[in-house]
């Protein structure tokens, strides 16, 4: 039974002001410290903004998050009750235990093609692989003809999901060939290939099992106002009196005012090209090589308009101050990736992909069973505060006033399945 634990004691002392983080507030911490001169970051910063003037939004959230020397996510692990937000998947291994559950009844449902890749985006700890290759081994899956590809920019983080999934550490990556697309590879603990990517456009072309949790929320996204002129950018300055960072409006339209749609009636958007870029690639390669792809994040349906933040020790946290120390994150448009995923350009050789969703979080996990499962965990149980732990995490996953709703889960297919998904529809979706 301890297996199941996963240590959810300790986890769980985080409480509910972990569950800020999703609430969509976005009133800023106080805002301390701003005048940090031993800040790497912010003096590389304010050295770019006085050589060529206010940047972006998405360049500052690019910089902060991954600048290869001082980038929030490539040097430290930020997860977890020490970290600054806790995830699904290091709640309860329930969560990834139903995913995987649900990867391997649509891969059956396609016929269960081989060869085949299980992909995901941005894996955190590599906790949700954890849990979904334990499940697939259960399946005897890892019997298949299947790998495993890990989209990781963080040299750091990368470390810490072989140390999680793989037998050995790997030391040799030197050794790989140079026409290779990855940068790591190993074994899985259940003998399954592992490689490392940096770019989704790296992976093999085979048949994939896309899966992003928490992936896109953290891509840059530009910000933008309506004022009487028409579009302007929100973009990041230099304060010269005290060397703090400032919010100022673009004078003229800038290019991200070329993704705002002529029937927008909001007045203040957030808009990530980058999002949509990556999710056509992922479209591309569902409809030419066969695959699933499945996106889980909180987000909204194209109606919010301010949710650019920052979160430091589970708390909210000034984006703009002590850069590189603090999450960055913005609520993810599923309007706009699913209107990406369906419209291929003229110029390109794909179609539009199948879209499910957006469901929430509570209903995909009820629906794939999820009071079952905890129901067969309590039975075995004989530890009464293992129990309540269970029970607890059960309650975060689902309960509509903290991850419940806050979370949405979107499924994309190729457009070939369109007859055997309307006889079969995607578990969880309906």
């Amino acid at each position: 039974m301890q297996s199941f634990s996963r240590q959810i004691c300790q986890r769980l002392k985080v409480g509910l002001q972990v569950f800020r983080r999703y609430s969509g507030n976005n009133t800023s911490a106080d805002t301390i410290n701003k005048g940090n001169s031993s800040n790497k970051l912010l003096k590389q910063i304010e050295a770019r903004i006085l050589a060529t003037g206010p940047i972006t939004v998405a360049d500052y959230m690019k910089e902060v998050l991954t600048n290869p020397s001082a980038g929030y996510y490539m040097s430290k692990d930020v997860f977890g009750e020490k970290g600054d937000f806790i995830t699904s998947p290091e709640i309860s291994q329930m969560f990834g235990e139903l995913i995987a559950i649900w990867l391997i009844n649509e891969w059956t449902k396609c016929g269960k093609p081989t060869p085949f890749q299980i992909v995901e985006l941005g894996p955190g700890r590599g906790t949700l692989m954890s849990d979904v290759l334990r499940v697939f081994s259960k399946f005897k899956m890892a019997e298949s003809d299947f790998s495993v590809s890990l989209v990781e920019v963080s040299p750091y983080l990368s470390q810490i999901q072989e140390k999680c999934l793989c037998k050995t550490q790997n030391e040799k990556i030197s050794e790989l060939p140079i026409d290779s697309h990855h940068y790591k590879e190993s074994k899985s603990l259940y003998g399954s290939p592992v490689r490392w990517y940096n770019h989704i456009s790296d992976l093999p072309r085979t048949f994939t099992l896309f899966l992003a949790h928490e992936f896109f929320d953290a891509l840059p996204i530009h910000k933008l106002v309506k004022v009487n002129q028409g579009w302007r950018e929100v973009l990041i300055d230099l304060n010269r009196e005290d060397s703090t960072l400032r919010y100022v409006l673009s004078r003229e339209r800038t290019p991200a005012s070329l993704y705002c749609r002529e029937n927008e009636v909001r007045k203040d958007l957030e808009i990530s090209p980058q999002s949509s870029v990556m999710i056509q690639v992922m479209a591309s390669r569902i409809h030419q090589d066969g695959g699933i792809g499945l996106v889980i994040d909180y987000g909204h349906e194209g109606d919010k308009t301010d949710t650019f933040r920052g979160f430091k020790n589970h708390k909210l946290h000034d984006p703009l101050v002590e850069p590189g120390t603090a999450d960055l994150t913005a609520d993810v448009d599923f309007s706009a990736l699913k209107w990406a995923a369906t419209h291929p350009r003229s110029v390109e050789d794909w179609k539009a992909n199948l879209t499910f969703g957006t469901v929430d979080q509570k209903d995909f996990l009820t629906r794939m069973g999820i009071n079952m499962r905890l129901e067969k965990l309590l039975a075995s149980c004989r530890n009464e505060k293992l129990a309540n732990d269970l029970k607890s995490a059960h309650r975060m996953l689902t309960d509509p006033m903290e991850m419940g709703s806050k979370f949405k889960f979107l499924a994309l297919y190729p457009a070939v399945m369109e007859k055997i998904l309307l006889k079969y529809p995607p578990p969880g979706f309906s």
